[in-house]
């Protein structure tokens, strides 16, 4: 990695507060580098040879069984996947695959665990870290359990729209197969649940999305801070 690629990882949370002789041996042996979109990363079954750092883009998470796919969670910066395996030297319970052009740290797991074992402020951030993946997952748990499908879609609206400046236009980050498969829906019951919110003023173009009546769709979500954020 060049120096200014190094100087701009120190300043990630994950790193910011740990000794700098164990951020060097850290970073001695990762690799920094750019993925085109729809690259397999890992994949599930196999040992966990790296901790991953999304950097810049996305990347989605999937699962299979029994010729079925899902798609489990979207990765955006600054964020790792999969440190449970890398902590436990255990294998990926997931597949991973770029959605968009991605630039992304690779650090070895072995470098992962060692310094962890001698360096307090980075465990410290790993421990954070996963307690944030913890909740993530209980808040997507519940989502799903606790929501119909043109509830979770109406939710993901709102929040999308916040999260791009509350002007009632927002833009799809992701094709709508992936967006079904995130919601847990089949693309022809997304399909259906976008006409069902079509009374509530949502119109989709494409990826651009317009909400046009945001009182009766927020009514018609419920959005719950405990599921929400």
């Amino acid at each position: 990695m060049r120096d200014e690629e190094i100087a701009a990882i120190r300043e990630l949370a994950l790193f910011a507060s740990m000794d700098e002789k164990n951020f060097d041996e850290l970073v001695q042996g990762s690799y920094l580098q750019i993925f085109p979109p729809g690259l397999q990363l890992i994949s599930e079954g196999d040992p966990a040879d790296f901790l991953h750092i999304v950097i810049e883009g996305c990347v989605e998470l999937v699962a299979t069984a029994n010729k079925r796919e899902t798609t489990l969670f979207m990765i955006e910066p600054v964020k790792t996947f999969i440190l449970a395996a890398v902590l436990k030297d255990d294998v990926y319970l997931m597949s991973a695959r770029t959605a968009i052009r991605s630039r992304i740290l690779l650090v070895p797991a072995d470098a992962v665990r060692q310094v962890m074992a001698k360096d307090g402020e980075f465990a410290l951030g790993m421990l954070h870290e996963l307690a944030n993946y913890y909740r993530v997952s209980v808040r997507t748990l519940k989502n799903q359990k606790l929501r119909t499908g043109v509830e979770r879609l109406a939710n993901y609206l709102i929040t999308l729209d916040t999260l791009q400046g509350a002007s009632g236009v927002c833009k799809l980050p992701h094709d709508k197969r992936t967006l079904a498969s995130y919601l847990g829906m089949t693309p022809e019951n997304l399909s259906r649940a976008f006409g069902t919110l079509a009374q509530y003023g949502v119109e989709v173009s494409g990826r651009k999305i317009s909400l046009s009546n945001l009182e009766d769709l927020t009514v018609l979500a419920k959005p719950e801070k405990l599921i929400d954020g």
